[in-house]
């Protein structure tokens, strides 16, 4: 897994919380009482998932340290753990109403083993509800790619860097519609309005950039990555006429799954 930098990740907290809203709002769950957030970052999302349904017992799952640090010191009265979405499981005794995952999903291989596998530690009458990143065809990550491919830069990348996994919104259905009592599935495409092209580039280093970093060997290297990343972001991204002179749009399309399971009654 790339290494994650709970500042660096939180400073466009605003934008990055914006679809776990949208995602939580959309869920048909009247009063769920178990609720895992996989992925959880720095608390960000789980906090959006406590603020609705203040009576659940919620809790934050993420494989990286740095990040339950962070939750955990932001809201101590919650249950945070580190641990690998691919391998983790509910207890048998304790199923979870709600199984939550707001952009971490597309770090994890085997989607057509894991959205099941999930769905199944789901307690009946709960939902698994996901949110994943769909915009691997856009401008700011196929210059990632391109400049990684340079000859200036080949070398260090003898094999291509972990990247986000996502498929179709109908792979998700054809999954997930026969192990579940109802589907929700949508895409939306958000367009962050940033104050420049350096804003780009602080986005993504947060993120999709973690892999390409971790895999040059000093400060040096991954500076000179980023100059030459900067470079074409800012001709892939021209700033907007006034009012917001100097300001650029980066649009992002994210994927939202829900996947009801069958209530205990049939409902």
């Amino acid at each position: 897994m790339p290494t994650w930098n709970a500042a660096q990740y939180l400073r466009f907290a605003d934008e990055r919380t914006r679809p776990c809203r949208d995602l939580a709002a959309a869920l048909a769950l009247e009063a769920p009482r178990r609720i895992i957030d996989l992925g959880c970052g720095p608390g960000n999302s789980t906090a959006v998932l406590a603020a609705r349904w203040p009576d659940a017992e919620t809790s934050g799952l993420d494989s990286s340290e740095a990040m339950i640090l962070a939750a955990r010191r932001d809201a101590p009265q919650r249950t945070w753990a580190v641990g690998d979405i691919g391998t983790w499981k509910a207890p048998e005794e304790a199923p979870f109403d709600l199984v939550f995952s707001n952009a971490a999903l597309h770090w994890v291989p085997d989607h057509d083993a894991l959205y099941p596998r999930l769905l199944a530690q789901v307690s009946p009458g709960g939902a698994l509800a996901t949110q994943v990143p769909n915009n691997m065809g856009a401008a700011a990550h196929e210059a990632m790619r391109e400049i990684a491919a340079r000859p200036a830069w080949r070398a260090h990348f003898p094999v291509p860097v972990r990247e986000w996994r996502v498929h179709p919104a109908s792979f998700y259905y054809d999954l997930l519609a026969p192990l579940a009592a109802r589907i929700d599935i949508w895409e939306t495409e958000y367009l962050h309005v940033l104050p420049g092209p350096e804003a780009i580039v602080e986005w993504y280093k947060g993120s999709g950039l973690r892999p390409f970093l971790d895999a040059l060997p000093d400060e040096g290297d991954r500076q000179r990555f980023l100059d030459d990343y900067l470079q074409a972001v800012t001709a892939a991204y021209p700033a907007r006429q006034a009012p917001l002179g100097g300001h650029v749009l980066l649009p992002f399309r994210r994927l939202f799954v829900i996947a009801y399971r069958a209530s205990p009654h049939g409902g």
